[in-house]
């Protein structure tokens, strides 16, 4: 296991990466044990870096081509890095029929991208979910995971006049 231990650490540099050598020391090296290590390594990087991919698929022994279909299957991972603010709108049943496509229209309209894109500057990108999990306080939009209940255009463009502000 030790040899499983090495393999899981290093980086594409050739280097360790401290990160990911304490995950393989928190885990055993099953597949079962896949999805829990892509999400610590989401919210390590904010993203699952290729090295990372690799050094799972390493230490699990898992082929590469399956732990791309894991990262691209769930929404809540994603192959590249996300901008200052990412703002995910839901556009699951009980968010759609309570009017989130409007509060995504408004977003689209207000940043001039499409869902998936980023903002020149780099500040924003927007993305569509099927479902936050909080389907009680439909619609709902997050921004970098916080969420926002009972959602409207108005808030989405309050929301977004404040973070511009920050700037």
């Amino acid at each position: 296991m030790e040899d499983e231990k090495q393999k899981c650490c290093q980086c594409n540099c050739g280097g360790k990466d401290e990160f990911l050598e304490k995950l393989c020391e928190k885990y055993q090296p099953v597949k079962d044990n896949l999805i829990q290590m892509l999400n610590e390594v989401q919210e390590h990087y904010g993203y699952v870096p290729k090295h990372a991919q690799k050094a799972l698929s390493d230490f699990l022994n898992v082929p590469m081509a399956e732990i791309y279909g894991v990262i691209t299957f769930y929404s809540r991972f994603t192959l590249k890095p996300k901008e200052k603010y990412n703002i995910a709108v839901c556009l699951g049943t009980a968010c759609y029929v309570k009017g989130s496509q409007k509060i995504m229209d408004r977003l689209k309209e207000r940043l001039k991208i499409e869902s998936g894109e980023t903002t020149p500057d780099g500040k924003f990108s927007i993305e569509e979910t099927r479902c936050v999990g909080a389907c009680g306080l439909a619609p709902v939009f997050t921004v970098n995971g916080e969420v926002y209940g009972k959602a409207t255009v108005q808030k989405m463009d309050q929301v977004l006049d404040e973070l511009s502000a920050k700037e």
